[in-house]
């Protein structure tokens, strides 16, 4: 391929292609060298040994479209790679050790006890609005009773189980 067509057609689109790049990249550095790796790859594929090329402008948009992908994955893996094994040993462990999860299995078997030794209808008002997550209007029309009967009621199961907890606490 002459030097000149190259020489010609560098100047021609060099400027949008590398400002396409760097509009995708962000990076303007980036997409200079790319800019240039796209016109390298044009250069050897029109050469007399590879062929010729019917749509130059398209072929550039392509192979400078691609590499930016291309580009973008190698970031990404590098930034996956990067991470060294005494990095992660370094991250805090946010999960319950045994002791806390039997802790907390005890806890709830005592706060079921509790719920149980509540009147029905308290036990029941006390489950729909703070285990199922229904609002007092809500569990008064599914009960057929009034809202402040369901907050008297809440009251009086909330009250039961925080004292009982307290004085288990103390023990």
């Amino acid at each position: 391929m002459a030097d000149d067509v190259l020489k010609g057609l560098f100047l021609a689109h060099r400027r949008e292609l590398q400002a396409y790049l760097t509009r995708k990249l962000r990076d303007a550095d980036t997409a200079a060298d790319l800019t240039q790796e796209t016109f390298l790859r044009y250069a050897e594929l029109a050469s007399p040994a590879g062929g010729a090329i019917s749509n130059e402008r398209s072929y550039l948009y392509r192979t400078a479209h691609n590499l930016a992908i291309d580009h973008v994955r190698q970031s990404q893996r590098r930034k996956t790679d990067a991470t060294r094994d005494d990095d992660m040993a370094d991250i805090a462990d946010d999960r319950p050790t045994l002791e806390d999860e039997a802790d907390a299995r005890l806890r709830l078997e005592r706060l079921h006890l509790l719920i149980g030794e509540l009147p029905e209808l308290t036990r029941k008002i006390f489950i729909l609005n703070r285990i199922d997550g229904l609002t007092y209007s809500q569990v008064a029309a599914h009960l057929g009773i009034s809202d402040s009967s369901v907050q008297k009621h809440l009251s009086k199961a909330l009250l039961h189980i925080t004292t009982r907890l307290r004085k288990s606490a103390a023990k």
